[in-house]
């Protein structure tokens, strides 16, 4: 056989054994049914491009053999999830994993001893008094897991260098900043610098390009999937705590509180990269979990939303919002946007729109009634008592979600009237978040400044 033909048998065997349930003996019988199918065809006058793509079809496409051995094979299927192959450096990838994880835990071990104050009474996190830690949390993780998915991504040297830059630029200015005592700023640069740094961690894991929009969308997706993992990690952290305090209860009572400011850091810490290596280890066998969540829960959350635009309607959109309601529809809000990227993250691009788009249509627009009714509350309180630090970040915070929103609408409108797929919605998305890091970035280190560090 040609060359050519060769490399693509090769690159089918490659995508048989992504299924994990598929071993390198069956697609050893596999491949060999398909030559003899590409010869068979060949014999009768086919070309061998022609044979190859026949053979193909007759013995079935990808996803669904490696289903039906997966079915005939399940026992195959669970051993695997522990580790991958060791001919996919599997055993490369866990050690990068463990190293990075371990780095992690040091980190917040070190600043945890940092901030911690002999005087004050054993705590989780060191002296509450020292602002500088909460300040600084993110830093002290977020950066080791930014390295290691540029290592793992293979991101150029002159790229990370330029992103350590960044990051030490960014780590230096709002430590220097001279925050009053009890300042607003202060929190909020708290609040923001972790999200500025996870679109550090977004640069990490496209290899710095992040121009293009098929990058943005693989990190978004990777967003959603990590957030389940490490949320199933730290649930099954609080169990594994929970029954460690009742075995040392009897035992050594006096031990619990130690064991607990070791453990309990430097878990958080660490989970963040086992998540991240978890999500990268185990696409081709639990994937997709952020779209079958965003399925169950988008007409539920598309109810809520319609039953609450029409209560504060008929409520009055005068109607006064305070501090903790406007978070929580901050918080809404972002829920939406989660539905409605990785609701177009699972979509085919060749299927038409459905009855999931006009759902998601429905609550993306009560979305929008909601978050224009919070304006113009935010609008009067300011109106009222003038501008804070506070008030900016969530006034700036809710415009950007508005246009967010109003886009998301407007192309999933016209997919609807059009039949067209995600596309535009997609790249809606992905293109518009440089303007969510450019805002919390500007609240990070312009907004202190401007507000005099009060």
């Amino acid at each position: 056989m040609s060359a050519e033909t060769e490399s693509r048998i090769g690159e089918w065997r490659t995508a048989v054994l992504r299924g994990r349930a598929v071993t390198a003996q069956d697609a050893d019988e596999l491949e060999e049914h398909l030559r003899e199918q590409i010869a068979d065809l060949g014999a009768v006058g086919l070309s061998e491009r022609e044979a190859f793509l026949i053979a193909v079809g007759r013995l079935g496409e990808v996803d669904a053999v490696t289903a039906e051995f997966a079915r005939e094979h399940s026992d195959r299927l669970w051993k695997r999830l522990a580790l991958p192959r060791p001919e996919e450096g599997g055993r490369a990838s866990f050690i990068t994993m463990l190293v990075f994880a371990i780095a992690a835990a040091v980190a917040i071990q070190v600043a945890r001893l940092a901030a911690f104050s002999p005087g004050s009474a054993m705590q989780v996190f060191g002296d509450p008094t020292e602002r500088w830690f909460v300040r600084d949390l993110g830093l002290f993780v977020l950066p080791v897991l930014a390295g290691y998915l540029a290592v793992v991504r293979r991101m150029p040297w002159r790229r990370i260098a330029w992103l350590a830059a960044l990051v030490a630029a960014l780590a230096i200015a709002v430590n220097v900043f001279p925050y009053a005592p009890g300042s607003a700023t202060e929190m909020l640069v708290a609040l923001h610098l972790p999200v500025v740094l996870w679109f550090v961690v977004g640069a990490a894991y496209a290899a710095g390009e992040v121009r293009s929009s098929a990058r943005r969308m693989d990190f978004l997706r990777f967003t959603g999937e990590w957030a389940i993992y490490y949320t199933l990690i730290v649930l099954g952290g609080g169990v594994l705590t929970v029954l460690t305090v009742q075995v040392l209860a009897p035992i050594a009572p006096q031990a619990i509180d130690e064991v607990l400011t070791w453990v309990l850091p430097s878990g958080g810490a660490a989970g963040l990269v086992v998540a991240a290596w978890l999500v990268e280890a185990k696409k081709s066998i639990v994937e997709n979990l952020a779209p079958v969540l965003t399925a169950i829960f988008t007409p539920l959350f598309a109810v809520m939303l319609v039953v609450a635009a029409v209560g504060y309607l008929v409520a009055g959109i005068g109607r006064a919002f305070d501090r903790e309601l406007l978070t929580v529809f901050d918080v809404l809000m972002l829920v939406v946007l989660a539905l409605v990227v990785y609701g177009i993250s699972a979509r085919e691009a060749t299927r038409s729109a459905r009855i999931m788009d006009a759902i998601r249509l429905a609550a993306v627009v009560c979305a929008i009634v909601l978050d224009i009714l919070v304006l113009v509350s935010m609008f009067t309180r300011v109106g009222e008592y003038g501008w804070t630090p506070n008030r900016v970040a969530a006034l700036g915070l809710n415009l950007v979600l508005l246009a967010n929103l109003a886009g998301a609408a407007w192309f999933e409108a016209q997919q609807l009237a059009t039949g067209a797929g995600p596309f535009r919605v997609e790249r809606w998305q992905t293109g518009y978040l440089p303007v969510f890091a450019a805002w919390v970035l500007a609240v990070a280190v312009a907004l202190p400044p401007l507000f005099g560090f009060a």
